[in-house]
């Protein structure tokens, strides 16, 4: 199996803290070792997945039958039904060795908005020099923090906002329920 290792047009915290502005929430897709298989990825190689360190994206809970996920990242619809998502582009964690089964962390788009913080930093090599150019926007800071990503990404309940859900969990609470 080939695998292609995410680079996205700047960071993907970034680019949903920039859309987040919609009654979503934002949804942290984290693996412990920081390596997130997702498919169905503008950066993938056909039917392989794209690993991330971690990946963002936006969740709509509709008033419908039917949720939505917002990715700026994907080749699938957009925004694309929840369930087709998460047959798509999680696939299942089934397929996946126990050691990477994933997690999500749901946040408020509200509260992301107000909390997040990054100085791009976890965009740098060790010795400094940007991995891929940075976004041409700036920095997002809050009044407490330049840089809080740990926080989001740390899949410890008791560290950061919002929940934190294991993949069947998340895809049972907000999946189609038929």
């Amino acid at each position: 199996m080939r695998v292609t290792y995410g680079t996205a047009k700047g960071s993907s915290s970034s680019n949903c803290w920039l859309s987040a502005s919609c009654p979503c929430s934002a949804l942290l897709c984290v693996h412990q070792l920081l390596l997130i298989p997702l498919w169905k990825q503008q950066s993938g190689c056909g039917d392989e997945p794209v690993v991330w360190d971690y990946h963002v994206i936006l969740l709509h809970v509709s008033s419908e039958d039917q949720n939505f996920i917002y990715d700026l990242d994907t080749v699938l619809p957009f925004p694309c039904p929840f369930d087709t998502y998460i047959e798509e582009a999680f696939k299942s964690d089934d397929i996946l060795l126990p050691g990477f089964r994933r997690k999500i962390r749901l946040i408020r788009a509200d509260l992301y908005l107000k909390t997040f913080a990054s100085d791009r930093s976890h965009m740098k090599d060790a010795n400094g020099h940007w991995q891929k150019p940075p976004p041409s926007y700036p920095c997002i800071e809050t009044a407490d923090s330049k840089m809080n990503l740990d926080d989001f990404i740390n899949m410890n309940p008791k560290v950061g906002w919002g929940s934190v859900f294991l993949l069947p969990d998340f895809v049972d609470r907000y999946g189609r329920q038929s």
